[in-house]
């Protein structure tokens, strides 16, 4: 583990350096005699060894002795590799005895169609360096080729069989594949580090400012095609989506017939990004100076290479995205201003060498006289530049160069250290150093390897650069973050924030994106065969929330909360039964309240008046039973009232089904007992036993038994318990309790339904019988008032849900009872209480007699 704690601290040191030193700014002067034609050129140079010392003179006759070029521009590479050689030359751990001499053909760097007017190894172009004639053969030539591949290419192709075993040939600009096929190019090395990590790096840039609506603009030829194929993959993989794709034809002829189009398609599309990769000498380089000529404002994304191209128009300050340039990473190499102007002061001043290339410097944010770089005056920056301290920067290009005089360096003198050149024989020697040259690997001056095997050429890291263009041709540029594609996933994209504020005024850059993010509560909606960055945003479906923006598919909530209003999460449903604090609670619990001290009154009018006629005329012991159960049946309300647990839900139905069978029960016991009374009193009859025998007292035991049997399967096959409904109310969760098994309480109802069919069938028979005290037809009135309420209870139980449902079933065990009370006992409490002179025998007998 501590290893692995090292090895992660080792990697991020880069990272954590940076952090602290002062962020690097680079600025240059446009050229005033830019023409397009000047970027169509390519650079070759004869890289030679000699026996003698060389200095500064040597070389500054070179440089003066040559035909003047067209452009500063076409200077940098002559400079570079002039000093980079002058280095290798005073270095004493290289090449004792020998020094290494360069020659810049005459005319300089040339258009590409040009170079086959001179080739080397012909006679008109066999070389002798100025007065140092030895007649020494050349025994071998190292020709530096470059920037453009296109130089490359056309030279290697060039040589014949012979020839080119003759020449070791050192590319110096973007590596391209097409250079790297060792059957066309065997003795050819690219000094540049595959850009394989480029479109990683891109899309790394891209998900940092969140952006996913990319234009891209790229040549139509295979390194084009190439970087196509991987950048759509890496964005892909990172739901990144192109605006459009322009595909810009290599023939002129082709590009201008359709130059309108790709103008319509940047114009017309809604992305605030673009990028751009190919080669500066071709027609998209054509195509991007229009776009920018013509004000189209966008964030330009390209590599390092259209550094000139992107300082050729003059913006007005603030009206400009800027440009954002990956570059290969490599330190600043020193003192490179400072030779070329011991060379020629008069001719190299700063003015000059600011039109050559990137001056760069170390600037302090805090410095500086803007608060913002994109809205700072002309004159604000000249006035902060004129307090620093420059050096000229390499461009990639010249750390190329750099390398390869250094590579070439270091091969001659391993050759050399092997005795293997005998110095003489131009195929021997080209092949042997050809040997060591693929062997060879090094750490440069600056510190960094490299390496000349071509299948061990590592990818490049990157510096982020933003350039802007302020007018009079002043451009500027600031080194925003680094790249690496060697550290962990997460790692790899290290931007300065500060920096970046300074540079656009914030940290985050304008957003391009093809639709608004998907906040919280809602979800992308994704229309076929649209682009998957382009999407409508819907709410969330019922009960599903989204806390995160452009989610697609919505998360639903537990059954135990509930999504809010927003739907941007869920909230724990409150917990609710039928409780005494609710309105309909209270009211039910008054009631029952109420109604069971009525019937307490009621039971003690009968049992202060139990020795009346009107109380023993209709068996006041089953009064008494039927006067307590319904006392009961009131209380038992009280177990659906308050949360429930396991004791009261198994209570309730229990309890429920028992009193109420003896309530009914009792009913037919005393209709069953009028009708009896009637028939054993009338003539002829033969039934006085069952009166004598009290036989209908048993009918309540036998049917409550029965009862109490079912009760007990119910309880057996399938207890009551607690259970939650969390669908019937939003936001809440009410705790019932579940019946266990319906077809038992439907079983108990049924049953409860024929004891008071039977009642009533029972006293309707009897409703007719002569009798002063006759309460067949109360009893009759009772029993259809009971199966009128519990007849209205099943439709009524079924359409309803949750705390309704206990509502419901304690209002009609209330409503029930209160008939049977009503009915049955408050005409007699009337005669008891109100009319006393009824309740006699006189009454009794006047009544009967008529």
């Amino acid at each position: 583990m501590f290893i692995l704690i090292f090895l992660f601290l080792l990697l991020n040191i880069p990272l954590l350096v940076s952090s602290i030193t002062h962020p690097k700014c680079f600025w240059r002067m446009k050229q005033n005699n830019d023409k397009d034609g000047d970027l169509l050129t390519g650079c070759i140079f004869f890289l030679l060894r000699v026996q003698w010392p060389v200095g500064k003179d040597y070389f500054n006759h070179i440089l003066n002795t040559l035909k003047t070029t067209k452009t500063p521009t076409e200077n940098k590479f002559p400079l570079a590799l002039t000093f980079s050689v002058d280095e290798v030359n005073r270095n004493p751990d290289l090449l004792p005895n020998m020094s290494l001499v360069f020659h810049w053909p005459e005319g300089g760097c040339t258009s590409v169609s040009n170079l086959s007017s001179f080739m080397p190894l012909s006679e008109e172009n066999q070389y002798t360096p100025p007065n140092y004639d030895c007649n020494e053969e050349i025994t071998c030539i190292m020709m530096l080729t470059g920037p453009n591949w296109k130089t490359s290419v056309m030279i290697g192709t060039l040589l014949d069989p012979y020839r080119s075993q003759q020449i070791l040939q050192l590319t110096y600009g973007p590596f391209h594949k097409i250079l790297s096929d060792r059957e066309k190019f065997p003795y050819l090395y690219q000094m540049a580090a595959k850009d394989t990590a480029l479109p990683l790096a891109m899309v790394s840039l891209m998900l940092h400012f969140n952006w996913n609506w990319i234009g891209l603009a790229i040549s139509d030829n295979d390194q084009g095609t190439q970087f196509l194929s991987h950048l759509r993959t890496e964005m892909e993989r990172n739901a990144v989506c192109f605006a459009f794709v322009s595909i810009i034809p290599v023939n002129m002829h082709l590009y201008m017939s359709r130059a309108e189009m790709y103008y319509n398609q940047i114009i017309t599309s809604s992305t605030n990004v673009v990028i751009i990769y190919g080669d500066t000498d071709s027609t998209l380089a054509v195509s991007f100076r229009m776009w920018e000529s013509l004000g189209i404002k966008r964030i330009w994304v390209t590599t390092s290479q259209w550094d000139v191209t992107t300082s050729k128009r003059d913006s007005p300050v603030g009206t400009s995205h800027g440009t954002l340039a990956f570059s290969h990473h490599h330190s600043e190499i020193s003192g490179f201003k400072t030779f070329v102007q011991t060379l020629n002061p008069l001719k190299y001043t700063d003015e000059y060498l600011a039109r050559l290339g990137w001056m760069n410097f170390n600037c302090e944010v805090s410095d500086s006289n803007c608060e913002t770089l994109k809205n700072c005056s002309f004159n604000a920056s000249l006035q902060f530049l004129m307090g620093q301290t420059f050096d000229m920067a390499f461009s990639d290009d010249s750390y190329d160069i750099y390398n390869a005089v250094y590579a070439a360096a270091h091969a001659v003198h391993e050759m050399f250290l092997q005795h293997v050149d005998n110095g003489k024989g131009h195929h021997g020697n080209c092949l042997k150093l050809h040997s060591f040259l693929r062997k060879t690997h090094f750490t440069n001056p600056i510190g960094e390897k490299v390496n000349m095997n071509q299948r061990e050429n590592l990818q490049a890291a990157y510096d982020i650069f933003q350039i802007w263009n302020f007018p009079n041709g002043f451009g500027f540029k600031v080194k925003i973050g680094e790249f690496s594609p060697y550290f962990p996933n997460g790692h790899q994209l290290h931007l300065y924030d500060d920096v970046i504020e300074w540079s656009t005024g914030s940290r985050q850059m304008s957003p391009s994106v093809c639709s608004a993010d998907c906040g919280p509560g809602l979800r992308k909606f994704l229309q076929e065969g649209i682009a998957a960055c382009c999407f409508d945003c819907i709410p969330c479906p019922e009960n599903e929330v989204s806390n995160e923006t452009n989610v697609e598919k919505c998360v639903r909530c537990p059954e135990d909360q509930y999504a809010n209003r927003e739907q941007n999460q869920c909230i724990h449903k409150s917990v609710m039964f039928l409780n005494y604090k609710d309105p309909l609670g209270m009211t039910l619990a008054s009631m029952a309240l109420c109604f069971t001290a009525f019937t307490v009154l009621v039971l003690g009018i009968f049992v202060k008046h139990h020795d009346t006629p009107i109380v023993k005329a209709n068996n006041r012991n089953l009064s008494y039973i039927l006067l307590i159960s319904l006392m009961f049946c009131f209380l038992c309300s009280f177990l659906f009232i308050g949360q429930p647990n396991a004791a009261t839900c198994v209570l309730q139905q229990i309890t429920f089904g028992v009193v109420f069978t003896v309530a009914v029960s009792t009913v037919l016991a005393k209709t069953v007992t009028v009708l009896l009374a009637f028939t054993v009193t009338a003539p002829g009859r033969r039934m006085r036993f069952f009166m004598i025998s009290r036989a209908p007292n048993y009918i309540i035991a036998i049917c409550t038994l029965i009862q109490i049997t079912l009760c007990a399967i119910w309880l057996l096959l399938s207890t009551p318990f607690i259970d939650t409904d969390a669908h019937s109310e939003h936001g809440q969760i009410i705790i019932v309790c579940n019946k266990g098994s319906v077809t038992a309480f439907y079983s108990v109802l049924g049953y409860h339904g024929s004891l008071a069919l039977g009642s009533f069938i029972v006293a309707f028979l009897a409703r007719n019988l002569p009798g002063k005290f006759n309460e067949a037809k109360l009893l009759t009135f009772s029993m259809l008032l009971f199966c009128s309420v519990w007849v209205t209870f099943l439709p009524v139980y079924h359409s309803t849900k949750g705390k309704v449902m206990v509502v419901v079933e304690v209002f009609s065990i209330l409503s029930s009872s209160a008939g049977l009370l009503g009915c049955i006992f408050i005409p007699k409490c009337y005669i008891i209480l109100l009319r006393p002179e009824r309740n006699s025998l006189e009454k009794i007998r006047e009544k009967s007699s008529y």
